[in-house]
């Protein structure tokens, strides 16, 4: 591990109120490590360079932590809080749909590493990559599903099965609920990680929300450390059972949005 590559993700990490220890640190850099040299051979990331996989890739990904604790205790918690209870996520389940090469998936199961993870990607080379990553960090409770989200959804095994559903998946809002909302229990949350100005898609994307039996609770807007990045959390509480006719059939969810 480099200094460079410890001190940025101290001095990151920090801002968001969490300290790492070296056995995660190691994991961190083994998987950045992992990444560069695949991503030689298979198309996983435009980002190689060091200092940006970890502010753009490993300090986004965890992000979600400035609102863990009002997203998974649903109490009195304020978003930004910084207090990190470790029983508060012990046993909670989480997917990430579209993980691609594993973000944000796998930089909270190491962050955080009492969850249960599913990573959900439809391109089978993708998935046996993160199986790799996974088995060589000895990241243990995790569960790797080839397939596409609109399948998986419907899936009795996964449907309304999960606390959390994450994902970074570029695809409009309205879109992007329709493949994730599916895999929510009621009381769950769905956390779309979105950049640049998002009111007009948040508007947009109201009414399929709501039909997916979504409600949106609140959107956390911040920059990246160190980067000029914008980034938001938007945060959609199930409130209610799905109708069984979502989600619609591969690839209608992009075509006709809801709304």
């Amino acid at each position: 591990m480099t200094d460079t590559f410890r001190q940025q993700m101290d001095r990151e990490l920090g801002l968001l109120g969490i300290k790492l220890n070296e056995k995660q640190l190691d994991q961190f850099f083994t998987y950045y490590e992992m990444l560069v040299e695949k991503n030689k051979v298979m198309n996983l990331t435009a980002i190689t360079d060091e200092a940006d996989v970890v502010s753009k890739h490993f300090s986004d990904s965890v992000s979600l932590f400035r609102v863990l604790k009002k997203v998974m205790d649903s109490g009195d918690g304020c978003c930004g809080s910084g207090v990190y209870e470790e029983d508060m996520l012990k046993g909670k389940s989480i997917i990430d749909v579209g993980t691609g090469a594993g973000f944000p998936g796998i930089p909270l199961k190491i962050a955080f590493p009492v969850i249960k993870l599913t990573l959900l990607d439809s391109l089978n080379k993708r998935v046996k990559f993160l199986e790799e990553v996974c088995n060589e960090l000895g990241l243990q409770n995790v569960e790797f599903i080839h397939g596409r989200a609109e399948d998986i959804g419907r899936q009795k095994e996964h449907r309304e099965m999960y606390d959390l559903c994450v994902s970074r998946a570029v695809a409009n809002l309205a879109s992007l609920s329709e493949y994730c909302m599916p895999f929510v229990k009621i009381g769950g949350f769905f956390v779309p990680y979105k950049s640049g100005e998002i009111e007009d898609e948040l508007r947009s994307a109201g009414k399929a929300v709501g039909i997916l039996g979504g409600e949106l609770v609140f959107v956390d807007k911040f920059m990246l450390p160190g980067t000029d990045v914008s980034r938001s959390l938007v945060i959609i509480k199930k409130v209610k059972g799905i109708s069984k006719k979502y989600p619609r059939k591969a690839g209608m969810p992009t075509k006709e949005p809801l709304g």
